[in-house]
């Protein structure tokens, strides 16, 4: 039986590929894109349907991180310029999520830079929290506040919060490479807090940070491991003023065969297509939704994205829908709640055929594709929703 084949078949039972599997899906020719796509996208319809989620980013404070994570504009010593903001108060959080929510997200994700929350933070997003279900029936609210301290969890959980961010971005062996002030250890055991206090994990991974094929599969089989119920797949926006303003390592083929990677490692997981998918898929949006389930509508924390009425343009013209308030968007196995839309198993594998190295970087002069946020929160011009 041949690889995508076999991919196949275990991503309707739920069993893990083998790293050999997973790789091979990276090594694919671009000649291959499109029978890949195909045979992710049997595994993605058989547990999600046709059905897209929509996620809304709130940013309630924005740069000023003492953390030198090399990948972030908001980082310590960053000459991105970026937005620049402490809290935001809760009701004009609130009335941020509010657009989204207008717009159709179907989650409202507060996130605040950071090395971690105080409890006075706690206590001011737990308030937004308590102003955004007040607000918007049936919404669901997910925190990303950094690394949490003992019983933080809980508190959030407590106030709200359905479910907690906190991405581990690449693999354990280079967490190093762009990180020196806090390590790979320190973002699994926030992850593990959140899913000890009740809270749905949210963790994924960045790529395009000029890491090896393997150190994707490794990063993609941690989170497996962790079992988070949501994993976003950012991919590098090299802002200029960042260490990693140089790296332009994706191609918009590169980046589909990512997320067919993903999609097979976690078969039943929301697979997020989150920052950078304007920048680096561009015109091959489309072709991501075969793959993925779940998306950012609008803007992200500190670039902007593409208008959220394109994004519901998109999926409607690819013949997809989106997601309700009133629909579980896990099947039913992995949720607690029940009535989870039925998924269906069209589509079809096909066959693979030899394999070629990873592209070169595209050209530098892409850098002019990265739109650095100006309106939304913290601003008085209207949001992006």
């Amino acid at each position: 039986m041949d690889l995508l084949n076999t991919l196949v078949d275990k991503g309707l039972r739920r069993e893990l590929p083998t790293r050999e599997e997973a790789l091979a899906v990276l090594a694919t020719s671009d000649d291959e894109l499109l029978d890949v796509v195909a045979a992710a996208g049997k595994v993605r319809r058989q547990w999600f349907g046709r059905r897209v989620k929509l996620n809304y980013l709130v940013n309630l404070k924005s740069g000023l991180c003492p953390e030198d994570c090399s990948y972030c504009s908001q980082r310590l010593g960053s000459k991105a310029e970026i937005l620049k903001y402490t809290w935001l108060k809760p009701d004009d959080a609130s009335k941020a999520a509010a657009a989204g929510v207008a717009g159709g997200a179907k989650r409202v994700c507060l996130v605040a830079s950071g090395r971690g929350p105080t409890d006075k933070d706690v206590d001011r997003v737990s308030e937004t929290i308590s102003a955004i279900k007040e607000q918007n029936d049936g919404v669901e609210v997910c925190a990303c506040l950094g690394l949490l301290s003992d019983g933080q969890a809980g508190r959030l959980r407590e106030a709200g919060a359905d479910a907690y961010n906190h991405n581990l971005n690449t693999s354990e062996a280079t967490y190093g490479d762009i990180c020196t002030t806090h390590d790979f250890s320190d973002r699994v055991s926030t992850v593990q807090q959140a899913q000890a206090a009740g809270m749905s994990a949210c963790s994924g991974l960045i790529a395009g940070m000029g890491e090896s094929d393997a150190d994707l599969v490794d990063v993609v089989y941690a989170l497996r491991d962790l079992d988070p119920d949501s994993v976003p797949v950012n991919f590098l926006i090299p802002f200029e003023g960042t260490p990693l303003a140089k790296e332009w390592n994706l191609t918009p083929q590169r980046a589909l065969r990512i997320l067919a990677m993903v999609r097979f490692v976690c078969p039943d997981v929301e697979v997020r297509l989150a920052g950078g998918r304007e920048v680096h898929l561009r015109s091959m949006q489309p072709l991501a939704l075969h793959l993925v389930n779940s998306i950012f509508l609008g803007d992200y924390l500190t670039s902007e994205g593409q208008a959220g009425k394109d994004d519901l343009a998109m999926i409607e013209d690819a013949g997809f829908e989106v997601e309700g308030t009133d629909t579980t968007t896990l099947p039913q196995h992995r949720a607690s709640a029940e009535g989870d839309a039925d998924a269906g198993q069209d589509g079809a594998a096909a066959e693979p055929t030899a394999t070629v190295p990873a592209p070169a970087p595209v050209d530098e002069t892409r850098r002019d594709l990265v739109s650095v946020r100006r309106r939304g929160a913290g601003t008085d011009l209207p949001p992006n929703a």
